[in-house]
């Protein structure tokens, strides 16, 4: 049975970010936050193929699939074109991907991750739109598109040639809009004008707009003490046309449970509310923040085992309370399971993989500088 895209749920839940328990997916804990999400009714679940270390489509069969009807929810997952070595490793890796989640066919799938160089060419040098079309005439795929994270210009090329892609799913939030990587707003805009249906992802930023500075975090209890900071981000983007579903890579009860709130009812902006968010945008953006997202997409091939994330979040934490004793103690508790900023070989391997384009190579050399005196 089709899917009418405009009935998907506004919140959808994103299993990038899953709790863990002694290293591994804490399956009983996602079981319940799955359980929360479903009985709120709602209902689509994102993952992807690299997500957890390749965990996250195991964890959706097994919190998800095997305990609730086929037709009860919708899953979406993603290809990856850095797996892809030759045309038949397509087919294997949609293969294994019906497989670990335990499924006959994709409500939604899309091409991962695509942007200006080496991940557009190699899905067009394999064909990747074509093989999507051909999925879905065959019931494998119910509806197909793509990630992005490229240039407004590209993107522009890739709809032009291809009218079969049927949404797109772009990092959207209010910190984002005016960022010269990113370029949200641009992308949006494009996306609108055609009236393509968005997924958004990172409204929140990888957590960092869930958390802001106190005197920011003011701003918005005046005006709504109701209201989650996380609240604001979402609703921010819950409020523009077009926007048809919102990713949140959430990771605790307590994460969903805001969520939920936030989105049962949901109340768009007000135009007061909207000048106070412009108001806190252009306060983060005083101090200058590494764009990190927490995505891990870095950490999995790292040789060296640096957990990059964690001590981007680190430098960012300082940068914003340079004499905060505990972002230090953070990092070395960081160190104690991983490897240090300055054990980076520069191999390249991270910045080949950034959705965000960050020169790691270069940040980690600061930060060692910074944390390793």
């Amino acid at each position: 049975m089709s899917i009418d895209l405009a009935k998907m749920p506004k919140l959808g839940f994103g299993l990038m970010r899953l709790p863990e328990k002694d290293g591994n997916i804490d399956i009983d804990h996602v079981c319940r936050m799955v359980d929360k999400y479903m009985q709120a009714g709602m209902n689509y679940f994102d993952t992807a193929y690299v997500y957890h270390g390749g965990k996250s489509e195991v964890a959706a069969r097994e919190a998800l699939v095997k305990r609730y009807p086929r037709e009860s929810f919708m899953i979406a997952t993603k290809l990856p074109a850095w797996e892809l070595k030759e045309e038949a490793d397509i087919e294997k890796v949609f293969n294994e991907q019906l497989e670990r989640a335990g499924v006959d066919y994709f409500d939604l799938y899309l091409l991962h991750s695509v942007e200006d160089g080496s991940n557009y060419e190699t899905y067009v040098k394999y064909d990747c739109f074509s093989w999507g079309v051909q999925k879905k005439a065959e019931g494998k795929i119910k509806h197909f598109g793509f990630s992005y994270h490229g240039s407004p210009e590209l993107l522009e090329e890739i709809l032009n040639a291809h009218p079969e892609v049927e949404f797109v799913q772009i990092q959207l939030n209010y910190l984002d809009r005016s960022n010269p990587v990113v370029r949200s707003e641009e992308l949006y805009n494009i996306l609108a004008q055609r009236k393509l249906p968005i997924i958004v992802m990172e409204p929140i930023r990888g957590g960092m707009l869930a958390s802001v500075a106190p005197e920011l975090e003011a701003k918005f209890r005046a005006v709504r003490p109701d209201k989650s900071v996380a609240s604001w981000a979402l609703r921010f983007v819950g409020t523009l046309p077009g926007v048809m579903t919102i990713l949140s890579g959430m990771s605790s009860e307590e994460q969903m449970d805001d969520n939920i709130g936030t989105f049962t009812n949901f109340e768009p902006l007000s135009s007061e509310e909207q000048a106070v968010v412009d108001e806190v945008t252009k306060e983060i953006l005083k101090v200058p923040q590494i764009g990190c997202t927490a995505c891990k997409y870095c950490v999995d091939g790292c040789p060296m085992n640096i957990s990059i994330p964690d001590v981007f979040r680190t430098i960012n934490t300082l940068r914003r309370y340079p004499d905060d004793w505990r972002s230090k103690n953070f990092y070395s508790g960081v160190i104690s399971r991983h490897g240090k900023a300055s054990d980076c070989i520069s191999c390249g391997q991270c910045e080949s993989v950034c959705p965000q384009h960050l020169p790691i190579i270069d940040l980690l050399k600061e930060a060692s500088e910074i944390l390793e005196k």
